[in-house]
């Protein structure tokens, strides 16, 4: 599997990638919205895009559908409940079906509503595990909730699925928060030593050749993944002296969830 970060420098700092099959030159585009950028990149390198997929439906993601299939006629897909959303999907996807590219590509989808309700992550079957995390889960953040999600179930899909895969697994999200993510958790717990070293590496950094993170650090660096640590829960007392003396896992993820809307 090969992948293609893109970086398309807008004012959202979307990332949109490109994964191709080695052996046949075919691709899958995920959330193409520059879409000159998409196909600049997949001529660059000899490769046919033949899917795209939209992780969700904002117009930041699926901008480029309409461009990407005029040019290639690539076939769009989607969550299985999108098509209302999302024009022209060809496919709808659910939990546990593959998204084959090529002969050595298999992508999985995997259902993680909270940005939206309508949210698909997909999980490489490859020897080198990756996630394609669209806006659930950031380097060092979480989604926001403010456009058609829900709080509760963003958590329940960071805890039930992706903070149980394999350590190993890279993370590529759909924009380029790092730098400041990295920054509200220090905010909240000031001696993440993780999160402290990382800072000075992405500050300022070229999000083109940027930092790509894997699940063990997350788990180191991201707040949201952190949801038991003794200093996480002290300062969040700080900011909501009614938590309670030992909070469940679930409010500690909504209480950041909101101070990370206003910070």
């Amino acid at each position: 599997m090969i992948v293609e970060r893109i970086w398309t420098g807008n004012a959202y700092r979307n990332y949109n990638y490109l994964v191709a099959c080695p052996e046949t030159g075919e691709a899958l585009a995920i959330d193409p919205l520059d879409h000159g950028k998409c196909l600049a990149a997949a001529k660059h390198n000899g490769w046919r895009i033949t899917q795209i997929l939209n992780t969700h439906e904002h117009p930041d993601h699926t901008g480029g559908n309409a461009a990407v299939v005029a040019a290639t006629g690539a076939k769009l897909i989607a969550h299985h409940r999108a098509g209302s959303r999302i024009a022209g999907v060809d496919r709808g996807v659910k939990a546990g079906d593959v998204i084959k590219v090529g002969k050595t590509v298999e992508l999985e989808c995997l259902d993680t509503p909270g940005h939206t309700m309508c949210h698909i992550c997909l999980r490489s079957h490859t020897e080198q595990p990756a996630l394609f995390s669209g806006d659930t889960l950031f380097n060092a953040g979480a989604g926001n909730c403010h456009n058609g999600g829900n709080a509760e179930d963003l958590y329940t899909s960071f805890v039930d699925q992706l903070a149980k895969l394999p350590d190993d697994t890279l993370v590529y999200p759909g924009h380029d928060y790092i730098e400041n993510n990295l920054r509200f958790t220090l905010a909240r717990e000031a001696d993440n030593e993780a999160a402290r070293e990382m800072l000075p590496e992405v500050s300022g950094h070229d999000p083109a050749t940027g930092r790509v993170t894997t699940m063990a650090e997350e788990k180191r660096i991201n707040t949201f993944l952190r949801l038991s640590s003794p200093g996480v829960i002290a300062g969040l007392r700080e900011a909501f002296p009614d938590l309670p003396e030992q909070p469940d896992a679930k409010t500690v993820f909504v209480k950041l969830r909101e101070l990370r809307n206003t910070w």
